[in-house]
């Protein structure tokens, strides 16, 4: 299930700080703005929500990570999810398999960052768009919506991440706010 909450600037801090982890509001804290504060706030609270809906669980989650960095929940690790903000949305995917998924703002994309993240044929695909910002952020969603998945995270070459896409599912939905794309195994591994 997909949790999205689109109007974060309208989130009360204070009473967000209150209802989440300690873990969580500590990390909160720890960044400088108060935007990041709220979409990091906005993330966990969709998972808390999503949590006491799908799963009965109303205690707030406590975060244990894999080697690769990927989070879960320490006392519910089958529970399967995957958290992702950007500008002033946040977005939480739940599932009983594994799952990631990104979510971007249109926002200026630069010559360089496309060739840095996308390969030649990407970049083809991009070039020939109407909307060059949309076709960029579809595939660096994708992109990252299966390192998420995988574990592995952003890494350095990012072009070729979606060569293998055979083996996974991507769902994405573009509205004029937001670019979201969610991923998971073709097969279960």
């Amino acid at each position: 299930m997909i949790y999205l909450n689109d109007h974060v600037q309208s989130l009360d801090v204070d009473d967000a700080l209150a209802r989440v982890s300690e873990q969580r509001r500590e990390l909160a804290l720890k960044f400088r703005h108060e935007g990041s504060r709220r979409l990091c706030l906005a993330a966990y609270l969709l998972l808390m929500d999503g949590l006491r809906r799908e799963c009965f669980i109303e205690e707030p989650p406590i975060f244990g990570y894999s080697p690769e960095g990927k989070p879960f929940i320490v006392d519910h690790p089958d529970i399967q999810f995957n958290l992702s903000h950007s500008g002033d949305v946040a977005i939480c995917a739940i599932s009983n398999l594994p799952v990631g998924i990104d979510i971007e703002t249109p926002r200026k994309i630069s010559d360089s960052l496309i060739d840095y993240t996308m390969n030649k044929w990407e970049r083809k695909f991009i070039d020939a768009s109407d909307d060059k910002v949309t076709a960029f952020l579809e595939y660096w969603t994708k992109k990252e919506a299966l390192l998420k998945l995988t574990g592995e995270g952003i890494r350095n070459d990012l072009k070729d991440v979606l060569m293998e896409s055979e083996n996974y599912l991507f769902e994405s939905c573009m509205t004029d706010k937001y670019i979201y794309s969610i991923a998971k195994y073709r097969d279960v591994p």
